[in-house]
This record gives structure tokens, sequence and C-alpha cells, in this order.
């Protein structure tokens, strides 16, 4: 499980996109949540669209890897095709923030690596903000006075990196991928090709 967090505007859903682009092994965890579709949004590819009451309903049930409340709206990670995904020999990217990174590490500590990915500087934050045109005038200033509480939470992953280049931090993120995914008890199989190798097969 490889996530990536940051503040709203720092760039981890175009690193997302990059990473499963350049990567077939890797599906991404889609998110649900109870906030309004954006226009430009599809249910089941950018979230799973969920009335309050569902989402009630599946806390409830221990549906969610995890869920946070996020800007009035709820978020969270459904169970089941993550299991399924992980299953069957997949990576799986998780786009969450720090409440929800913390939740997974309380459930499945050995299986995640975290990268926090942070803004180049603060005016460059509110910058990408404003250029998305994605949302009115009120949520971008909550949005830039929450960064400075999301970004103190960067001493709790695993890496970090300052996305002042697109390709540049993308290609640090693939570095880590590689180094993680050659860890030794990453490697399946790794134990019985030693014995093998060395005749006590």
């Amino acid at each position: 499980m490889l996530v990536l967090s940051s503040p709203s505007g720092a760039g981890k859903t175009t690193l997302s996109r990059m990473l499963l682009d350049a990567d077939p092994n890797i599906v991404l965890s889609v998110s649900a949540t109870t906030r309004a579709r954006r226009p430009n949004e599809k249910d089941g590819v950018d979230y799973h669209f969920y009335t309050a009451e569902k989402f009630r309903a599946g806390v409830a049930a221990g549906d969610f890897l995890e869920h946070a409340t996020v800007f009035e709206h709820q978020y969270g990670t459904p169970k089941k095709p993550v299991m399924e995904a992980l299953a069957a020999g997949h990576d799986v990217l998780f786009d969450i923030d720090w409440q929800g990174t913390q939740q997974l590490k309380e459930k499945v500590r050995e299986d995640i690596v975290s990268i926090f990915v942070l803004p180049p500087s603060h005016a460059e934050l509110e910058r990408r903000l404003r250029a998305r045109a994605q949302d009115h005038e009120d949520v971008v200033v909550k949005r830039m006075a929450k960064a400075a509480s999301e970004i103190s939470h960067w001493p709790e992953y695993d890496y970090v990196i300052v996305n002042d280049n697109i390709d540049a931090a993308h290609a640090k993120i693939v570095a880590i991928l590689g180094a993680e995914r050659l860890k030794r008890v990453r490697q399946v199989g790794l134990s019985d090709f030693v014995r093998e190798l060395i005749g006590d097969g």
C-alpha cells in the first residue's frame, strides 16, 4: 500500500495519475465521499459518491479501512476492492490525508509506505489552488488556512518530497517505489530461491 498525502494544491493528484500511467502493476484505491461531484468527475473513477446515510452505514458495518471528515464532508477507503487488488498481486495507491494515513497504519502498519508531498512555498501553493479554478474563493481561503495544520504532520511519513518540479517529484516517487519493492521482506519466494541457490533444497 503506497500512500501519497499533501495539502490541497501540492500536486499529489497529478503525481498519482503519472504513477498510475507509468506502472501497470499499481491500482488506485478509489475513495468514497459525501461531497458533491464536480463537473469533470466520474462516479467510481474519481470517487465513489455516497449519500451521508450510505456512508454512515458503511462505517457502522466496518466497510472502510479508514475514514475522516475533511472540510465538512466524509471521505473513506472501501476495504473490499483494496484487499482484492492486493490478493491479485498489485500495489495499491492511496491519495488520502494524514488522518486516513494514521488509521491505515494502525491496522496494517507493515504493508504501508507513506510519502508526504510538500509545495515549494506558501505563495506557490496559493497560486496553484487559484489556478485550478474549481473552488469558490471561500473554499480556497479555507484550504490555505488548513494547509499549515496538514503540513505539520510531515514527520509521521516515511518519505518527504518537495514538488518544485513535477517530473523530478515523479522520478523520486518511482525511485522510492522501486527500493521498497526490493526490500527483502517484500520479495515473495526469495527464501526458496536462496535455499536452492546454496544447494539446501
